[in-house]
């Protein structure tokens, strides 16, 4: 294991971009039990172009204040800030890099998110496919990373399906979020080369799987 410091992150230029539109543990909360809102370490960057059905489609990019990174019981209540969770305390057992047909306890992804992941939600209650084949294609076109790729034969990436997110499209990682209308590759592509594998710890072995993940980790 590789530990890093916190990665030093700027704030990506806004590009001229096209828009290509088309457990045991329960639901994570968002928001803060006192109120009060996530601060920010950056002004957003909003990302305007394309259509979705027939409205402008908007992508926001954004850097979240850190929430912690402490190891929380599986059977505790993982509780973040941000929608989706850019940072916080996590269960000790991280997600499997892969794409989910179900979703995956925040507890867990979020422990991803630390080892550099980058995750990618959609919210479609009325079925989005096209958008979900565009979305496997696109983590597919990704090249090889060098830090991992070469041991765990694969990028650090997750996709899955997120009824709590509030956007239809999103992407996360450490201390950063996009959240879009619409799925526009241009977009997805400038948050993942800025944010991609710049979380607290480089690990480069795959995590774990299942709907109840927590079941099988074997560190809580």
């Amino acid at each position: 294991m590789r530990s890093i410091a916190r990665w030093p992150v700027a704030v990506a230029s806004v590009l001229a971009l096209g828009a290509g539109c088309g457990s045991k543990s329960s639901p994570p909360s968002i928001v803060p039990t006192d109120g009060s809102a996530a601060t920010t370490d950056a002004a957003p960057i909003v990302i305007d172009g394309g259509t979705i059905d027939g409205a402008a489609c908007t992508t926001t990019i954004q850097q979240q204040a850190e929430e912690g990174y402490l190891h929380i019981s599986c059977t505790d209540q993982a509780t973040y800030l941000t929608n989706p969770p850019s940072s916080g305390n996590h269960y000790p057992c991280w997600a499997a890099y892969q794409s989910y047909d179900a979703p995956i306890p925040w507890g867990n992804l979020v422990h991803s998110l630390e080892h550099g992941a980058v995750i990618i939600v959609y919210n479609c209650p009325d079925g989005c496919p096209d958008d979900v084949a565009n979305i496997q294609s696109f983590i597919a076109g990704l090249p090889l990373d060098t830090d991992c790729a070469p041991t765990l034969g694969k990028n650090r990436v997750i996709s899955m399906p997120d009824p709590t997110l509030d956007v239809r499209f999103a992407a996360t990682a450490w201390g950063w979020t996009l959240r879009s209308d619409c799925f526009d590759p241009a977009a997805f592509q400038q948050f993942y080369d800025a944010h991609y594998d710049h979380g607290r710890e480089i690990i480069c072995s795959d995590g774990w799987t299942g709907s109840d993940l927590c079941a099988t980790c074997p560190y809580d």
